[in-house]
């Protein structure tokens, strides 16, 4: 099950940004809208890819589906990123890392006519990861609210309808041809981000005040997003359509990482754990529940394995 290690290799990577992208958003750059639209734009540097590859134009509808499927990332991106501005991560992590998953099945059983169904053992793995994800990430005292849950549902129903297209580019063109034309669809939504005078003007302060720093931190992380996001996309095609869904419910191994390295941070570097909204309580209430949020994952892993 090749795809089952990309896929936990990609959380890995993807655990670390998202730390360095809690940490960007409250300060160097606290805009979504300007994340989302660097995210997107060096994207595109993946084009350095097309004289190593078999690049192919394939057909129009293929081209109009490729290109759908990376603006659709960026606006869920967006909504992410939006929602980690406004509320803590524990009110829009949790209901994201359970929602993706549900719509994501729900999304290839509809379009399949009912045909790609999990097997008994795959939706166990899948219950028990999305219950472990969900675990993992909740906190009694920052329960999702309405606000906060509109924003994750959005941003979580976004992420599932890129996923879903991904594979179908995927089912029809070769792999990296593919994933070229969904970033350029990215980087187009990007282009129209540019378009907004509040992104205009946010890109001028940051111009004149981005700390050498900052910009150095910022791209390091794009680097390694887009590792992980080149590794997400190659288990997504390598994966059975059913599996889609399985895909996005280990994203409960990610949280687990990101749980694993926050603990560190809080112990050895407090401050920067506590401007990246990170610091973990240790408790034995906290330990116990983490606890069992890990052992729900591993179950999940297991079933899948096995």
């Amino acid at each position: 099950m090749p795809w089952l290690l990309v896929t936990i290799s990609s959380y890995l990577i993807l655990a670390v940004v998202f730390l360095v992208d809690k940490y960007l958003l409250g300060g160097p750059i606290p805009n979504p809208k300007v994340y989302a639209f660097f995210v997107g734009l060096l994207g595109i540097f993946v084009l350095i890819l097309v004289p190593f590859v078999g690049f192919q134009i394939p057909a129009v509808e293929q081209v109009v589906l490729s290109l759908s499927a990376g603006i659709v990332f960026i606006w869920a991106l967006f909504w992410f990123y939006k929602g980690l501005q406004i509320f803590e991560a524990s009110r829009v992590v949790p209901a994201i890392g359970g929602l993706v998953p549900i719509f994501t099945f729900l999304l290839v059983y509809i379009l399949s006519f009912g045909k790609e169904i999990l097997s008994l053992g795959q939706g166990t793995a899948f219950i028990l990861l999305i219950l472990g994800t969900i675990l993992v990430t909740l906190e009694k005292e920052k329960l999702i609210n309405l606000q906060s849950l509109k924003i994750s549902f959005l941003a979580a129903f976004l992420f599932s309808l890129s996923f879903v297209m991904r594979k179908y580019v995927y089912l029809a063109q070769p792999f990296l041809s593919g994933y070229i034309w969904i970033t350029i669809g990215g980087f187009l939504m990007a282009l129209i981000f540019l378009f907004l005078p509040e992104v205009r003007r946010e890109l001028l302060k940051i111009k004149m005040n981005f700390p050498k720093r900052t910009a150095v931190l910022f791209l390091c992380n794009q680097a390694g997003g887009i590792s992980a996001n080149i590794l997400q996309n190659w288990a997504i095609a390598l994966a059975p359509l059913v599996c889609v869904a399985i895909i996005n419910a280990l994203q409960g191994v990610q949280y687990v990482f990101l749980l694993m390295f926050a603990v560190l941070l809080s112990l050895t570097q407090p401050l920067w754990a506590k401007r990246a909204g990170l610091k973990e309580e240790i408790s034995r209430k906290i330990l116990v529940q983490k606890i069992i949020a890990i052992t729900l994952i591993g179950m999940g892993l297991a079933f899948l394995v096995l």
